[in-house]
């Protein structure tokens, strides 16, 4: 169980302390809205009202204490700026930060935040992913045109060795995992035949997991 300190109670903020919540992690949540607050104070671990961008006030939370700090910030990008900047010099390294616009996440780069989030933007090319291409039911993107994707094996497929299935793209993409029921199978030989309803992750370059997953349709 980790503890983390969610500051900014908007609607991704919120959300996000609930979830982790629910995943049996202790949530410090602090806005400077009493309303948000007080709604907010029977779900989470612990709620606290603060000026975020004063630093004692900021310090009185002993945030160095949470295993990561996300700051959820939405509108008030000087706020979260000056929040951040009070982060960095408590000494407080794994710091997520929610970004609004591109001159924010410039800015919070030029700083030294490694884990900026675009929770609109990230959400709209999932979802443009799943109308594309409904055949894969996640992704992961791992930079460089590179992903691992979880497809699941229609009907069509059923009795297919692995090697046949990655024919067309040779090399290029790899089976990591199929999961059959409730049996997890790990590195999956060539000669492995996939069945109905399996799931299969797999792991390769953009264009050929593409190509692949026309297979899958």
């Amino acid at each position: 169980m980790a503890q983390y300190a969610v500051i900014g109670l908007g609607r991704f903020g919120t959300t996000l302390a609930l979830q982790l919540v629910k995943m049996g992690h202790d949530v410090v949540g602090i806005d400077s809205d009493r309303r948000v607050i007080e709604m907010l104070s029977d779900s989470l671990t612990y709620t606290a009202i603060a000026d975020v961008t004063d630093d004692h006030a900021l310090r009185e939370l002993n945030p160095i204490d949470y295993d990561a700090v996300i700051v959820a910030i939405g509108e008030n990008m000087q706020a979260s700026l000056i929040c951040v900047v009070h982060l960095k010099n408590m000494g407080i390294e794994n710091i997520w930060v929610k970004a609004t616009t591109q001159a924010h996440h410039l800015i919070l780069s030029r700083l030294g935040v490694s884990r900026i989030i675009h929770p609109e933007e990230e959400m709209g090319t999932r979802t443009a992913q799943a109308l594309a291409y409904p055949m894969i039911r996640e992704y992961m993107a791992l930079g460089n045109r590179q992903y691992v994707v979880e497809v699941k094996v229609t009907a069509g497929l059923a009795g297919t060795a692995l090697a046949e299935l990655l024919e067309c793209v040779k090399d290029d993409v790899f089976g990591i995992l199929v999961k059959r029921r409730e049996q997890l199978i790990p590195c999956p030989a060539a000669q492995f035949v996939i069945e109905a309803n399996d799931t299969v992750v797999l792991a390769g370059n953009r264009t050929s997991l593409m190509k692949l997953a026309a297979r899958f349709v």
